[in-house]
């Protein structure tokens, strides 16, 4: 039943991504004054389906240079952590009791780096490669913060169980006590998924496409899912920890969609940072603050038992 469960789960997975890419669309259109993707099936709704046709079947390269077993696993390596991290989605028939279901989304969430790392070693290519130096320096940096955040609320719980989450936030949400902590975490999981303002493994005005630049066809849409994947699995988070965590009631669902929608705002609304800022955010502003965050948990501990 759990393996039934998690097939049907990550079809739909899949299947939200897919208008995900559709709404991420329509907004950016929206958001600079031109027409978003209209024709394809009533109001392009048909759209996700035509795009993902195309991309599968476009011709996929082969690289004379590079090393062609990684080149070919890594993108799928990359998927199948994305879909490690769904066994702890709310649902009957899974792990959501998990007692040590943080620990295992902080393991899972480290190996995403080597998916990139890999693939861009691999394809032998200057701008891979360098797109993959600016990936590990990052997520290596961001990752240092998102895990002390993790871990003030571990500290906090004295547990890693996520059910927590919900018991501790029935009368009151833990972003009202911990709205910093909120802000610093949405940060790093932008800076984890690789999205605007962070995409510095992406950037096209200086590295052509980036990690990602040798591939085509199936390869990269591997990578796409991948990372729209893990886009909408850390809003599930960031709702789960912060918003209630009310996981069975229609409001988390909507609650995660605003999430959604705050990641395609963002890409919007903000240029690519430099990439000596985002390091300076990163270790004179992020980690202070939740250093300090650990020193105010750890008092409350102290007073409460």
């Amino acid at each position: 039943m759990f393996i039934l469960n998690f097939l049907i789960l990550i079809l739909f997975v899949l299947i939200s991504v897919a208008f995900y890419v559709l709404l991420e669309r329509s907004v950016l259109g929206f958001i600079q004054i031109r027409s978003g993707p209209f024709k394809v099936g009533f109001i392009g709704i048909l759209q996700p389906f035509s795009d993902a046709i195309k991309l599968f079947s476009k011709e996929s390269y082969y690289i004379y240079f590079g090393n062609l077993l990684i080149y070919y696993l890594m993108p799928l390596f990359g998927l199948m952590v994305s879909m490690n991290l769904w066994t702890l989605y709310p649902n009957i028939f899974n792990l959501i009791n998990f007692s040590l279901g943080l620990l295992f989304f902080i393991v899972c969430s480290g190996f995403m780096v080597f998916g990139i790392l890999m693939s861009s070693w691999a394809s032998n290519s200057s701008y891979s490669l360098i797109g993959c130096l600016r990936s590990v320096a990052q997520s290596v940096s961001y990752e240092v913060c998102m895990f002390l955040v993790l871990f003030n609320l571990i500290f906090f719980f004295s547990s890693f169980n996520l059910m927590n989450f919900y018991f501790v936030q029935i009368f009151n949400w833990l972003l009202i006590l911990g709205y910093p902590l909120f802000l610093i975490l949405f940060s790093c999981v932008l800076a984890e998924t690789n999205r605007s303002p962070f995409d510095f493994s992406e950037g096209e005005s200086e590295l052509v496409s980036g990690f990602n630049t040798e591939y085509s066809s199936f390869n990269f849409s591997f990578i796409f899912l991948t990372e729209y994947m893990n886009m909408i699995f850390m809003s599930l988070i960031l709702v789960l920890m912060f918003m209630g965590g009310d996981f069975f009631s229609l409001s988390f669902f909507f609650k995660m969609m605003v999430m959604n929608f705050g990641f395609i705002w963002i890409r919007g609304s903000f240029p690519r940072l430099r990439y000596d800022k985002l390091m300076m955010i990163c270790w004179k502003i992020y980690l202070p603050v939740t250093l300090h965050y650990f020193f105010i948990f750890l008092v409350l501990m102290i007073l409460i038992y």
